[in-house]
């Protein structure tokens, strides 16, 4: 009699819990129908308007941008032929005073395993020895570090070079405070122009004698800007995309800035300063993380132009793990959007700058390019059109979904013909880092306590590398345990819902993107991105 009573018991429990489970989600369904249609429905039909009228702006300015680049190529308007330029010689009577005295500032900060490489390219720079003179800024907090690139200026000190090595008690400022602590020391006072070159950057012996005479012939020009060239762009896949995202921006947005505007965002490095234009534009500022164009922007508002050379070009290296990219994005993102929201009002009122340019440089160069494309690349790919396979009653037009995008992709493409096959995992790449860069554009925008956050972009050198490769085949099995990206996760949880419901019971077949994106968001969540550095 017990075990038949106990048999039941058990059998009742089963379908008690399925009830309760009923139960449950029939009250879950309830609540969404009934909060679906007067506030959900209305909400996602102007967040997919708003976004609609991004994605516009966003393709305009790319079109434009490709209509002014075909232009400019047919046209032949090379910087040589905008710009007065003639090879400087030495004067038979004056020698080599003829030559400006140029300095050349190389900022590092524990560059263990680059610091022989800017440092040595600088040496190496064909310049008159008398009228050159390196100077390298080490803010490094490891003593054997600094010891090592102490040596190393000594070596070539011992060469004949005129280096300077000079260090700070303190990291204020970061890199922005390094360089006008470096500005104000005595021997700087005879110096008219200054080169500017990270501690991963390489550049040809060739470089001043091809970047000087411009601001010599033409005392408007206050920046010269070289191009970046990649000598690890075909380490891994995350390098390849970065690859193709910076070379739209050399191929295109650089050169339509300098073409038509004389005007666009100094890179930080690999490029020459007129000394006068930066002192009148009030010199090196933290009060952002991009103090390159803080400073551009405030030159350019005195009146100064900058011509950018696509055919000179300087051999740096990409970040190669993720952390270093994320933390890079970050303040990419961040500084740009922080240093709009200073500088909107002193743009709108300088007198000194043509309405032309100000609209350029408010709408173009600052609010499409460096806020709208970040937010409307997550917000709209990532989160509204996942959405929309929830909410049926909202659609998003064929133009707005496909039209725009493949189009918007196809000409960031044209800056990497060779990656061309690779356009889908950019794509989704991109939308992947969109999260990061929407987060750190916000952040900037409202200046939250992580505005000025600043982590240097971490290099690993080829020694390191082979290093870590070496590594990375014996300790691949502890990697997922190694850091989760919660956030890259959550996004790729939801797009794989979202995908399961579109293929049950949608009509617009977004599964397959919606998969695809997910997987992308899967693979950064679990640390399958760029090179995997094992713990020693």
């Amino acid at each position: 009699m017990e075990s038949g009573t106990s048999s039941a018991t058990l059998g009742i429990l089963p379908e008690t819990f399925q009830l309760g489970r009923d139960d449950i989600a029939g009250q879950i369904a309830l609540i969404w129908e009934q909060v679906k249609a007067p506030v959900i429905v209305p909400l996602l039909r102007v967040a997919t308007f708003l976004c609609l009228v991004m994605s516009v702006m966003l393709f305009v300015e790319k079109v434009y941008m490709a209509v002014v680049i075909v232009a400019v190529k047919l046209s032949g308007r090379r910087p040589e032929r905008r710009y007065k330029w003639e090879p400087l010689q030495e004067d038979l009577e004056l020698g080599n005073s003829a030559f400006p005295m140029v300095l050349v500032q190389i900022p590092m900060y524990n560059e263990k395993e680059v610091y022989k490489l800017s440092i040595g390219a600088a040496c190496g720079l064909s310049w008159p020895s008398d009228r050159i003179i390196i100077q390298v800024l080490d803010d490094s907090t490891d003593p054997i570090i600094k010891d090592l690139v102490v040596m190393e200026c000594e070596r070539w000190a011992s060469k004949g070079i005129n280096i300077k090595y000079e260090i700070r008690d303190n990291r204020n400022g970061y890199k922005a405070g390094a360089l006008k602590e470096g500005m104000k020391h005595s021997y700087v006072k005879s110096c008219d122009f200054v080169a500017i070159f990270d501690a991963d950057f390489q550049p040809e012996p060739d470089f001043l004698t091809r970047t000087i005479p411009f601001l010599v012939h033409n005392p408007k020009l206050g920046l010269v800007q070289a191009r970046w060239k990649f000598s690890n762009s075909n380490e891994c896949l995350m390098t390849r995309m970065q690859e193709m995202s910076l070379d739209y921006h050399f191929t295109v947005e650089q050169e339509v800035g300098s073409s038509i505007y004389s005007f666009f965002g100094f890179n930080g490095t690999a490029g020459v300063w007129r000394i006068s234009a930066l002192n009148e534009a009030g010199g090196w500022k933290d009060r952002t993380t991009v103090e390159d164009m803080d400073l551009a922007v405030r030159a350019s508002l005195k009146g100064w132009k900058f011509v950018y050379l696509s055919n000179l070009k300087v051999k740096n290296e990409l970040p190669s793990t993720f952390k270093a990219y994320r933390y890079q994005q970050h303040r990419w993102s961040c500084g740009p959007a922080n240093l709009f929201r200073k500088m909107l009002m002193e743009i709108v009122r300088n007198k000194k700058v043509s309405l032309f340019k100000k609209i350029h440089v408010i709408y173009n160069f600052f609010f499409v390019r460096k806020i709208v494309a970040h937010i409307v690349t997550f917000v709209f790919y990532c989160v509204v059109i996942p959405a929309t396979v929830l909410v049926p009653e909202v659609e998003v037009p064929k133009w707005g979904s496909v039209y725009i995008p493949s189009i918007i992709t196809l000409l960031n493409a044209v800056g990497t013909p060779r990656s061309l096959h690779l356009i889908v995992f950019w794509i989704l790449f991109e939308n992947v880092m969109s999260l990061h860069r929407t987060k750190a554009t916000f952040v900037g925008l409202l200046e939250t306590s992580k505005v000025n956050e600043w982590i240097v972009t971490e290099k690993l050198g080829d020694a390191l590398k082979t290093k870590t490769i070496a590594k990375a085949s014996k300790k691949m099995k502890i990697r997922i345990g190694d850091k989760l990206h919660v956030l890259e996760l959550g996004v790729g949880v939801f797009l794989f819902f979202c995908g399961f419901y579109d293929l049950a019971f949608g009509r617009n077949h977004y599964f397959i993107y919606l998969f695809l994106q997910g997987l992308a968001f899967f693979a950064v969540g679990f640390g399958y991105v760029g090179i995997y550095v094992p713990h020693s």
